[in-house]
């Protein structure tokens, strides 16, 4: 724009008051030109700060939800650890309770067998002595009237009763013992002044057991007090 000029007292041209000078302009178009540059830095800057801060903020927003979420990770590590740990001793324990179960039942089962085979070895020696006790008699009453002396039938009636005697044969039934209705068949009843309980007076043959085990009674004739 082209400053206005008036003429002064010599005649020259000189600007007006209030117009602008040239270099005034170029001063005040630096300054603005200056202040424009402050502006458009100035909001640079802050709009990079901002920026920065912002990453920086977000960064360290993500570093913490690592951390947290390592933090968690090791502490749900730790606990499903221990919840395995529990049960693996839980397991442990019920497993070491049913092995001594089963080892008890074992024992208690091998007891059991050992028992029914010696119930049944003895049943079964019990029923073969039972079927020769009549030969036994037999010897037993010639041996009574001294028939066997210096015959062959001596030498196996001894075989005989020392086989039976090894497999635990024993006899039952002798004078003088009390009466027992388990061991004892009272076949006669004696009244007697001086018997004070009932008494075995008589053995009229001869009972055996095997063990614990009668194999037959014993045929007796028995001593009762007198009414």
């Amino acid at each position: 724009m082209a400053a206005k000029k008036r003429k002064n007292e010599d005649g020259a041209e000189v600007p007006e008051e209030g117009t602008p000078t040239p270099a005034a302009a170029d001063e005040h178009g630096d300054e603005h030109s200056d202040q424009a540059a402050r502006d458009d830095d100035a909001p640079l800057a802050e709009d990079g700060a901002t920026t920065d801060a912002e990453e920086l903020d977000e960064l360290f927003a993500v570093e913490d939800a690592d951390v947290e979420v390592s933090e968690s990770g090791n502490s749900l590590d730790a606990d499903i650890d221990h919840i395995l740990s529990e049960a693996g001793a839980k397991e442990i324990e019920e497993y070491r309770d049913r092995a001594a179960r089963a080892e008890a039942e074992l024992a208690n089962f091998r007891t059991r067998v050992e028992r029914d085979r010696a119930a049944n070895r003895e049943a079964v020696v019990a029923e073969v002595i039972r079927s020769l006790l009549p030969a036994i008699d037999d010897l037993d009453r010639a041996a009574s009237h001294g028939d066997l002396e210096g015959s062959p039938l001596e030498l196996v009636a001894q075989k005989m009763r020392s086989s039976f005697e090894r497999y635990g044969l024993r006899r039952v039934g002798e004078i003088g013992e009390p009466f027992d209705p388990a061991l004892h068949e009272a076949l006669v009843q004696l009244p007697s002044a001086k018997a004070t309980s009932n008494t075995v007076a008589d053995v009229i043959e001869v009972g055996y057991a095997l063990g614990e085990k009668l194999v037959r009674p014993a045929k007796v004739a028995v001593s009762v007090p007198e009414n």
